[in-house]
């Protein structure tokens, strides 16, 4: 039996037990005398029909005696600043169990900073007005353009409290993103990888993710756990997305590494856990990978179950068309100030707030999410502080302001620089906007600043935005017209079957949106049916899961899975397409039962789940209202019960099929703090509910047991890739110990070559690595020189393999005496370089130039070595002075592939397939030094095109002759 279970039993008892001071010294007593008041009578105000039984006391789980949600948390920390005159620390709201835990924190707060620390005056002079990247393909061009242009220019301010911001500069991103693009490459980072980022609102994020996009990954923002007492769900929701995403790295701050390492456990795939500070100690890469506008930037996975995240594959172009053409519907430009505290996990404050400024080269203020819900105001005085222009945020972040600043909080405030602040990611409350107008309007809030929007991360983040300077439109509707025909119909009068919904706007350039009914036939205006829409900021589909892109699509459409209709141009949101609940031929809006049943006495507002169960009996759908109540005491639950049916029944017409009355923090959220209707079926249908909570201990334990499953598929997939290592090196000694005895004895060189061939397929083979060879020309059978890029010690087998035929490879010279490789390249005709010799390797480069001109075909790594960074090094010139004088052509040659399969300077080899470009000959324009380097360039330009891979060339001509494989 629960502790408040109890009490309700004795009531006489509760009463004289409201607050229970414990004993101590004078100070702390009277401290927790008071905040005991304050939590108490925060608790009242939320469930009034509790106060003659509710018991604080140093104790009380806000979670499980109290319940305090996260706003409820927020609104208490805020109350306890201004009793005590003090700052706590934004973490209590995560962090923060019980009173005791506050009472600590209040007695080692530091004393608040006035609200005027925040503003007045602007903080910096206004930067000058910069062209944007109109021709950039990629995120990464877009920061190159601002680099080179203006590198200082201030581009985030990370909001750090009472101190000074923390300012990021174009120049200054870009070194750090440099530096942990080398670092992902010196831990095994591959091209292509993705790479979870788990990260609260630091530098870090900012530059983990330039980072991955430079190393050639593609990043996959995930949010970091916020509440102890919840942590086990998180990590498991976490390590579902790590699991559908195969991520290979995990980049975190070393406060939740630990917690990192128990996901490390929870999927098969990862193969490393970083921090940022451990990334940026490397030296920066000269160039980042290649990227085109179909490379994928970016998996940003929606709310979607444990066990099927939803992934949504997003290309360069798919980003800067949503960014490009949200901005001209906002007419954003480098003059605009973004002031924004929004998740850097969540499309809205990932792409909407930062990588918009980020290409209109704005300067942005970011804030952390805690900072805001700790105080409400900072936001407002951030813009205030900055001279905002532009802002964003969901609509319970208006209704937070309206709820927990007070006007001597705001005294002295100007929001008059807003032009926009936009207002989506969750149904929009014209309620909330009406009264937020309202109260700041005094404080300089424009009513057409307010703008409404629709926007899903399947289109990247923003679909229709309303023309900039409009006040919001709000329709007024029939409920019963909308529920029963599907018919926007304008209502008549005042009367409780009146809906107020608000108009979202346009579809933004360049996109389409129109509404189809269930057999895909497009609706005309006030038409209620679903959202569809295509441009070409619309996704490709899910990662990994084809089932679900396959409904995504209605052939060019895609579908949103939301309801609307259109009227005026404009677009309504009526609900989502899976909560809709049809009853009795009627269509059930849950947002619109819960909000009423939420403000029940007795339910906790906010926590309130309605949603469609399937009676298998009949086939029919069941109305089923999962709410939270503290109430333990039966006749009580039932007379809740009966009058959450009776608000059913007066607002729908419908009474509830079933009412489930479950203890706090069990209807489920999503990080945003929306209700997962879906998951809250789930547990319904299953049976779970009524669960406690679990210890944080107990948590971490399950997780580590939970564990076992993967790290045994981890060591299993080990211990395959070392089974493979071993009998690739085995099948590699016998294959080329019978090789280099064979030819050895052949009497001709051309059967040399012949039977090296044949080994290097048959090797290739037997190891289940797939060669491809793409020819846009065949090669000359004689007069030739071959260069090919050096990635790996395989390439020569390679190009073996690939090209039939005798071929004189360059080696370097110290190969010529050695005991077992020095007699076998002897007998297939190597010419051999000397790299430290100068007047050994002018020597070198005569018999080559010989050698050519008799007849031969010359193959040379024009790179001279190898890295196992991807990359293409600068050339030397030896082969192509070889070219030009003995008057042959140059054959660029391109090998991808080897450098995953055996990378340099090691020696684990794994699966892989292997593709060789051979290019056209390219023919010498005279001779002389003047032509060496045309033909270097040449070649260099075909081999960049066909590899894909960073030039990294340095600013120097190379005169040193080529060495070899």
């Amino acid at each position: 039996m629960s502790r408040c279970g109890q009490w309700e039993r004795n009531p006489m008892v509760a009463q004289d037990r409201h607050t229970r001071p414990a004993a101590g010294p004078s100070r702390a007593s009277k401290a927790e005398q008071e905040l005991l008041g304050i939590v108490r009578t925060l608790a009242v105000e939320l469930h009034p029909h509790l106060e003659r039984t509710i018991v604080v006391d140093l104790d009380s789980d806000f979670d499980r005696d109290l319940g305090l949600d996260s706003l409820a948390r927020s609104e208490l920390v805020l109350r306890l600043d201004r009793a005590f005159k003090v700052r706590l620390p934004d973490q209590l709201l995560s962090d923060a169990r019980t009173p005791a835990d506050l009472l600590r924190a209040v007695l080692e707060a530091r004393p608040a900073v006035p609200a005027l620390a925040y503003g007045p005056a602007p903080v910096a002079a206004v930067l000058p007005a910069v062209a944007e990247p109109v021709k950039a393909q990629t995120l990464l061009e877009a920061l190159d353009y601002h680099v080179r242009l203006r590198g200082e220019r201030p581009h985030v301010n990370l909001w750090r409290g009472g101190e000074p911001e923390e300012t990021l500069s174009y120049a200054g991103l870009d070194t750090s993103a440099r530096r942990v693009a080398r670092g992902l490459f010196a831990r095994g980072h591959e091209v292509g990888d993705r790479v979870a980022i788990m990260l609260p609102t630091e530098a870090g994020f900012f530059q983990a993710f330039l980072g991955v996009l430079m190393a050639g990954g593609v990043p996959v923002p995930i949010y970091p756990p916020f509440r102890r007492s919840q942590i086990e769900d998180h990590l498991r929701r976490q390590a579902g997305i790590l699991r559908n995403a195969a991520a290979a790295t995990l980049i975190t701050s070393p406060e939740i590494r630990p917690l990192g390492r128990l996901l490390y456990g929870l999927t098969e795939h990862l193969k490393r856990v970083e921090t940022v500070g451990d990334l940026l100690g490397s030296d920066p890469i000269s160039e980042p990978q290649p990227a085109v506008r179909e490379t994928t930037a970016l998996i940003q996975y929606t709310s979607g179950s444990t066990g099927d995240p939803k992934g949504v594959v997003l290309t360069h172009g798919n980003l800067l068309a949503n960014i490009r053409a949200m901005g001209e519907a906002i007419e954003a430009s480098s003059s605009d100030i973004f002031v924004s505290w929004l998740p850097l996990y969540h499309d809205m404050g990932l792409i909407g707030a930062w990588l918009g400024c980020l290409y209109y080269g704005a300067p942005t203020v970011i804030m952390p999410p805690l900072a805001f819900l700790a105080d409400p105001a900072r936001w407002l005085w951030a813009i205030h502080r900055h001279r905002a222009t532009l802002s964003a945020a969901p609509n319970f972040a208006f209704e937070l302001c309206l709820k927990s600043i007070r006007g001597e909080d705001i005294a002295g405030l100007d929001l008059s620089s807003l032009r926009m602040v936009v207002n989506g990611a969750e149904p929009v409350s014209p309620g909330t906007i009406a009264r937020f107008t309202e109260k700041f309007g005094r404080f300089g809030f424009k009513p057409e600043a307010m703008a409404p929007v629709y926007g899903l991360a399947e289109n990247a983040v923003g679909l229709a935005f309303p023309p900039v300077g409009r006040p919001p439109v709000v329709d007024r509707i029939d409920r019963d017209a909308l529920a029963r025909d599907g018919v926007a119909q304008p209502a008549r009068g005042e009367g409780s079957s009146r809906l107020e919904i608000v108009a979202c706007g346009q579809p933004i350039p360049g996109h389409e949106v129109r509404i189809v009914d269930e057999r895909g036939r497009e609706l005309p205006e006030r038409r209620e049916g679903r959202i569809e829409f295509k441009g070409p900021s619309a996704t490709s589909g899910y990662f990994r899961n084809e089932e679900k892109t396959r409904q995504l699509f209605d052939g060019e459409w895609l579908d949103s899975g939301d309801r609307a209709y259109i009227a005026g141009g404009d677009i309504y949101i009526t609900g989502r397409v899976k909560d809709m609940i049809i009853r009795a031929g009627r269509n059930v809006y849950p947002q619109e039962l819960e909000e009423v049943v939420g403000a029940l006495p007795g339910v906790r507002k906010g926590c309130v789940a309605a949603f469609a169960s399937r009676d298998e009996r009949t086939g029919t759908e069941r109305l089923v209202v999962m709410a939270e109540t503290r109430l333990t005491n039966p006749p009580a639950m039932d007379s809740l019960k009966a009058r959450i049916t009776e608000a059913s029944a007066e607002l729908l017409e419908l009474p509830a099929d079933e009412v489930v009355l479950v203890p706090p923090r069990t209807v489920p959220k999503t990080s945003s703090g929306k209700i997962r209707r879906s998951s809250a079926r789930t547990l319904y249908e299953q049976g779970q509910l009524h669960g406690k909570t679990r210890s944080t201990w107990l948590q971490l334990t399950r997780l580590g047991l939970s564990g076992i499953r993967y790290r045994s598929r981890r060591i299993g997939r080990a211990l395959l890739e070392l089974a493979y290592a071993i009998y690739w090196w085995i099948a590699l000694a016998l294959i080329a110990a019978s090789t280099w005895l064979l030819a050895m004895l052949a009497p001709r060189r051309s059967w040399r070559h012949a039977l090296i061939g044949r080994a290097a397929r048959t090797f290739l083979r037997v190891t289940a690595t797939p060669l491809v060879v793409v020819e846009e020309a065949p090669i000359p059978k004689r007069r030739a020189v071959l260069v090919a890029n050096h990635s790996s010690y395989l390439d020569s087998a390679v190009l073996s393999a690939a090209i039939s035929g005798p071929l004189s490879f360059v080696a370097k010279s110290e190969l010529e005496g050695q005991l077992i490789a020095g007699p076998l390249l002897k007998r297939i005709g190597t010419l051999y370089a000397r790299r430290t010799e100068a007047a050994g390797g002018v020597e070198d480069t005569r018999a080559q130039i010989l050698a050519a001109t008799s007849g031969e075909r010359i193959v040379s790594f024009p790179e001279g070595t190898l890295t196992r960074m991807p990359g293409l090094l600068s050339f030397h010139l030896g082969a192509f002075v070889v070219a030009s004088e003995a008057e042959v052509p140059i054959v660029p040659i391109t090998i991808t592939g080897t450098r995953s399969i055996l990378r340099g300077g090691q020696w684990f080899p794994r699966r892989g397939a292997i593709r060789v470009h051979i290019g056209r000959p390219i023919a010498a324009m005279g001779k002389g030094f003047d032509a060496a380097l045309g033909l270097r360039d040449a070649a260099r330009a075909a081999m960049l095109k066909e590899c894909r891979e960073p030039d990294l060339a340095r600013e120097r001509i190379v005169l040193e002759t080529p060495t070899g494989p």
